[in-house]
């Protein structure tokens, strides 16, 4: 596999990105769409996600087949389709709806750092996913999820907390997604081997 590096996304055949922006150490899955949207630092997408009009923070991991930010039809209308806003495709003299599309675009999902999307979830337009959330798979969110919760469902509902709230808040006021990669290696083995509880107290000193 090739490595990931700081200076260029890794992005994977067969995918279209418009309009959007990759911090460090990103990656695209294997034919995703990404459009009019800012992936944080070492953020990832697995293959086939559709993610739109989304602001991703660092740390974000996003299995297969998630989609983030559907874009949607008006339903106050006589019609649903999208001729009345994708015109220039039907007709010669007819200009696409500016303004529709501005107002789309609008509508941002937002991914909190450290999260986890699981296969097949879908996060909705003006939705917040907290830092350190769990999205299950298949889940539907439609409201906000709130930080270190871990959602389930159709449409998504708590399940539990990923963490203690009193652990959850010095985990964010550590903020160890803002560490530099250096510093990040020297800590790898205590990411990997302490509890959060164990890594804040070395850390959170």
């Amino acid at each position: 596999m090739p490595k990931l590096r700081a200076d260029a996304p890794l992005i994977h055949p067969e995918c279209e990105i418009s309009e959007s922006s990759f911090g460090a150490y990103c990656e695209v899955g294997r034919g995703s769409r990404v459009a009019q949207s800012v992936f944080g630092d070492y953020s990832y997408c697995d293959r086939m996600c559709d993610i739109a009009n989304a602001q991703v923070g660092k740390f974000s991991n996003i299995a297969s087949f998630v989609r983030v930010g559907a874009t949607d039809h008006p339903l106050d209308r006589a019609s649903l389709h999208h001729f009345m806003y994708r015109s220039a495709s039907y007709w010669d003299d007819a200009e696409d709806d500016a303004e529709w599309f501005g107002k789309r675009r609008a509508r941002r999902a937002v991914i909190g750092h450290d999260t986890w999307l699981g296969h097949n979830a879908q996060v909705k337009p003006e939705v917040s996913v907290g830092h350190g959330a769990v999205v299950a798979s298949g889940a539907v969110v439609t409201r906000d999820v709130a930080p270190y919760t871990i959602v389930a469902g159709v449409p998504a509902v708590p399940v539990r907390a990923r963490l203690a709230p009193e652990v959850a808040e010095r985990v964010m006021a550590l903020g160890w997604w803002d560490w530099d990669h250096a510093r990040l290696r020297t800590a790898l083995e205590d990411f990997r081997g302490l509890s959060a509880e164990a890594f804040l107290e070395k850390y959170d000193g």
